[in-house]
């Protein structure tokens, strides 16, 4: 098919990565080609002087610690906002280098403390591997909010893509164990239904860097088992939770040219039904990942909106 993707975009599409996952030898080849994005993407320098640290946190019952990198403003006064981040990488892909630019950014913008995670990659670590990592950490972010300088009742959690279908999936977790508290969570492009029965979903066999065939690639082994089957457990895909009410407020993110898009909107639409207050960003002419490509207008208009949201979600103060 052909889309009309922003013209913007459109002569980045040969430079981005051909993400291609047929099977496992395709996996490490696009694991190898994604660690690969950093020559191509821009790096990024603070204005404002920021701490980075690699760290270890307490995983969950009978499993390794987990990796994480602590984002902190160098300059700050008091205890402020924390954002726990969770990479994209369709649950099998991405690492803590993936979207070290772009927190770095958003640390420099918002002057928060974000906690990336380094959760266990499928089919290696099929669920609930991933998300009980990101669920420790989240618990590490609490019971440390002192000690990182976070407001301990400004805790959010946020990510792209896989990130932002673990990020709903936290706050599922966090709902129903009874915390950590979260006061936001940020839902970008997120992928969050194994049954892959959308409009989307359906149509879109072709599209850059996020389709169909990747989708079930994506799904079969993060399930260890057929996508769409009985007894999936909503956290791991959270489109399967039957009652969504009692989550913190939710800005969710979808891109028009992405299998994604319907199961986003569907989402944000029941957690307003549910009573949750809830925005929904659709970006048109966009693909999945296609906010890499900062120089096109349309990616800077998602930038400041995923920053606005933060800033309001985290209650950031000003100046």
């Amino acid at each position: 098919m052909t889309y009309a993707i922003d013209p913007e975009l459109v002569p980045w599409l040969d430079m981005l990565p051909a993400v291609t996952l047929t099977d496992y030898e395709a996996l490490v080849a696009a694991r190898s080609s994604m660690g690969q994005l950093g020559e191509v993407l821009p790096a990024y320098e603070p204005a404002n002087p920021i701490d980075v640290r690699d760290t270890t946190v307490p995983g969950p019952s009978d499993a390794p610690e987990v990796p994480v990198r602590v984002y902190s403003p160098a300059n700050r006064t008091g205890a402020v906002p924390g954002l726990l981040y969770i990479h994209g990488g369709g649950f099998v892909l991405g690492d803590l280098d993936m979207f070290h630019a772009s927190l770095l950014r958003l640390v420099d913008e918002l002057g928060i403390v974000i906690v990336s995670v380094d959760y266990r990659l499928a089919p290696e670590h099929p669920f609930p591997a991933p998300v009980e990592d990101c669920y420790a950490a989240l618990q590490w972010v609490e019971a440390k909010a002192a000690e990182l300088g976070i407001d301990p009742a400004r805790i959010g959690v946020g990510g792209e893509s896989a990130g932002g279908g673990l990020s709903a999936a936290v706050a599922l977790l966090a709902r129903d164990r009874g915390g950590p508290a979260l006061c936001f969570q940020y839902l970008g492009i997120p992928e969050l239904d194994d049954r892959l029965d959308t409009p989307s979903m359906r149509a879109y066999t072709d599209t850059p860097l996020w389709n169909q065939p990747n989708a079930v690639f994506s799904w079969t082994s993060y399930l260890d088992a057929e996508p769409g089957g009985d007894g999936v457990s909503p956290y791991a895909a959270p489109a399967r939770a039957a009652d969504l009410a009692g989550l913190p407020p939710a800005f969710v993110t979808t891109c028009q040219f992405d299998p994604l898009r319907d199961e986003g909107i569907q989402y944000a639409q029941r957690l307003a039904h549910a009573g949750v207050a809830t925005e929904l960003r659709h970006y048109p002419g966009t693909f999945h990942g296609s906010g890499m490509v900062e120089t096109a207008a349309i990616s800077r208009r998602m930038f400041a909106d995923e920053v606005d949201a933060l800033r309001r979600g985290l209650r950031v103060s000003a100046g």
